[in-house]
């Protein structure tokens, strides 16, 4: 048995998993405290909210760019040496925000603080692609619950260290120290698997057609992405200037359907190897819209916390489905298809409150979403594009199957 045979298998399989979901836990960690220590960091850098929001689009310029670049390298150099590096990067970034004193200082930092995260997001995607392969089964959605469990301990030991007075700066400083120290430590399971063995990589289709399957997939995460993204930004919104709420009572929206988010990813891949990705892909987005439409049109607060807990539920297991998507079309190719999708995908969360802010102008808030219920409509309508994702196409070469 070979090296990356006996990677493959067993104990080593079942490591690479685990060094799979810490990544993906250190990333919504690393993420989560820069967010917690938004204010506190504005506060220092002497910026306005207004710069504030330009300053951000930094941070989504340096994470697409980040996306771009280490996709093909991850290609070239696989998952295994990349992930840990751009991990180590993006933690080492972590420091450069809580030491800012102006914009722009503040503005470089959250550019490379982007491309560390944009790096680390495609890198631990297509290694979790591989995971996915040579398990046989759909194994993607979980590591996404992982990535917001990460989000959530970041946002109790931030809270922590702000209630005791600790500087960003020195809060930041050790989240980074503690992310390089899991980032080496999280290295050596990761699977090696060779170009060889996957013989006739990008063959299995015409040529033509796998980069217009990319950009189709890539389009279905825009407008998921968005759906998510207009939920983080404007659901506590929603509840306290539309349905009056208090911003206690407001907090809930934002919460149900995270917390729906996270149930939900954990409960896909099963769902996923029982019906496919495209049932996953189907029913969900459908159900994500009428949980976005009932929560547009309900009079009731209740009513409106139901709506938003189904669009959490029903988004859940969608994107990851559109990336394993895109990491399995073509084996030579998985990290620059993944950095596709999962940028452009990335626009649409920027473009959340870029698009949504506008319409109010014209519109009440709760009639804006009819906007990413359409894409949910849309994305329902499309799900015959994942139809070729499916377990037997997710079974690694015979060489590397294993009995469990």
């Amino acid at each position: 048995m070979d090296q990356s045979t006996d990677q493959s298998s067993g104990r080593g399989l079942r490591a690479g998993r685990l060094a799979t979901f810490a990544y993906f836990a250190l990333n919504g960690f690393l993420m989560g405290m820069w967010i917690v220590h938004i204010p506190a960091i504005e506060h220092r850098a002497g910026v306005s909210h207004a710069v504030l929001g330009w300053l951000l689009l930094m941070l989504g310029a340096g994470a697409f760019a980040g996306m771009q670049v280490v996709g093909p390298l991850t290609d070239r150099f696989g998952a295994r040496t990349v992930v840990p590096v751009s991990a180590a990067l993006f933690s080492a970034s972590l420091i450069l925000p809580g030491s800012a004193t102006n914009a722009w200082t503040l503005g470089a930092a959250l550019l490379l603080v982007g491309c560390g995260n944009g790096s680390m997001d495609v890198s631990m995607n297509v290694h979790a692609v591989q995971v996915e392969r040579a398990y046989g089964r759909p194994v993607m959605s979980a590591f996404h619950a992982t990535y917001s469990i990460g989000g959530v301990l970041a946002t109790l030991i931030g809270a922590l260290t702000l209630s005791l007075g600790w500087s960003p700066a020195l809060t930041l400083g050790l989240a980074a120290t503690f992310g390089s120290a899991v980032s080496v430590a999280a290295a050596p399971p990761l699977l090696r698997l060779e170009r060889e063995q996957a013989p006739g990589a990008g063959t299995e289709t015409e040529p033509v057609r796998t980069p217009r399957r990319i950009w189709i997939l890539a389009s279905l995460a825009l407008m998921l992405m968005l759906c998510e993204g207009v939920a983080n930004d404007w659901s506590a919104l929603h509840l306290r200037d539309v349905l009056d709420a208090s911003p206690a009572t407001a907090a809930f929206a934002y919460g149900a359907f995270a917390t729906a988010m996270t149930v939900g990813r954990f409960l896909a891949d099963r769902t996923s190897a029982r019906f496919g990705a495209m049932a996953i892909l189907r029913y969900g987005a459908a159900v994500a819209g009428i949980g976005l439409a009932t929560a547009a049109m309900s009079p009731w607060i209740p009513l409106a916390l139901v709506g938003w807990t189904i669009a959490g539920i029903g988004l859940s297991g969608c994107v990851p489905q559109l990336f394993s998507a895109a990491g399995h079309t073509d084996r030579a190719a998985a990290g620059a298809n993944v950095a596709r999708v999962a940028g452009i995908g990335y626009l649409g969360v920027l473009a959340g409150p870029a698009v949504i802010g506008p319409m109010t102008r014209f519109m009440p808030l709760n009639t804006t979403f009819l906007l990413p219920v359409t894409f949910c409509v849309i994305a329902a309508c499309t799900a015959g594009v994942l139809r070729e994702t499916s377990v037997r196409r997710l079974l690694p070469p015979a060489n590397l199957r294993t009995s469990h």
